[in-house]
């Protein structure tokens, strides 16, 4: 049952120890199909090297398991919950990468300082409250504080990104970490400026149309 889904979950979840996104059996990824509304999701536990795209759990927006001989993630009510209140969402990260988290550790959000983050994420990257792992709390502070960003960091946890499937997401993962480690570096040299509001607008603004190969 949805085997193409499942190869594309299982292989994107290696994206994410390969940039350095997370450790051990730490995050995990997963991704919602348009036509049926189920979500794959990352089996609780289980190391990045043993992943097989056969372990990838499918469940129902209520979190029933429909496929899958293994327990779901253990940040499933999280994934659940904010697919159910964000329609346009069709891909969920949730990783601990070292230069965000400790941004998120201390409860910043990560200024707009450079055009990398003006670009990606269109202002700056939010900062979320601290939230009990296992329930639906984390996911009603992602909802609650991402805005229209793809990005929020949680306080004291880690860093959840949003997109329109699941590569977006994991796009954004990337990015996240990427601009949290100059940000970082930028900090103990000195304190960067603000990328004024109205050129944030238009360097988002031609990312998004300009940028990249257009389909014709």
């Amino acid at each position: 049952m949805l085997d193409e889904l499942r190869h594309e979950v299982w292989r994107l979840h290696l994206e994410l120890p390969r940039n350095n996104l997370v450790v051990w059996t730490g995050g995990n990824l997963s991704a919602r199909d348009p036509a049926t509304r189920l979500i794959v999701i990352k089996p609780s536990g289980v190391r990045y090297d043993d992943l097989r795209p056969d372990q990838m759990v499918i469940l129902d927006a209520d979190g029933n398991l429909v496929e899958g001989d293994l327990k779901p993630s253990s940040d499933t009510a999280t994934h659940l919950y904010i697919y159910r209140h964000r329609p346009d969402v069709h891909g969920v990260v949730h990783t601990h990468s070292p230069y965000a988290t400790a941004f998120a550790a201390l409860g910043r959000p990560i200024p707009v300082y450079l055009t990398a983050v003006a670009d990606e994420f269109g202002g700056p990257i939010p900062v979320g409250g601290l939230a009990m792992i296992g329930g639906e709390e984390i996911g009603r502070e992602v909802v609650r504080g991402i805005g229209d960003s793809p990005a929020i960091l949680l306080k004291n946890h880690g860093v959840f990104t949003v997109g329109p499937n699941a590569e977006a997401a994991v796009k954004a993962a990337v990015m996240v970490e990427d601009v949290a480690r100059t940000v970082y570096y930028a900090l103990t040299l000195g304190q960067p400026g603000e990328i004024p509001a109205e050129l944030v607008a238009r360097l988002r603004r031609r990312y998004v149309e300009d940028y990249g190969q257009k389909k014709r």
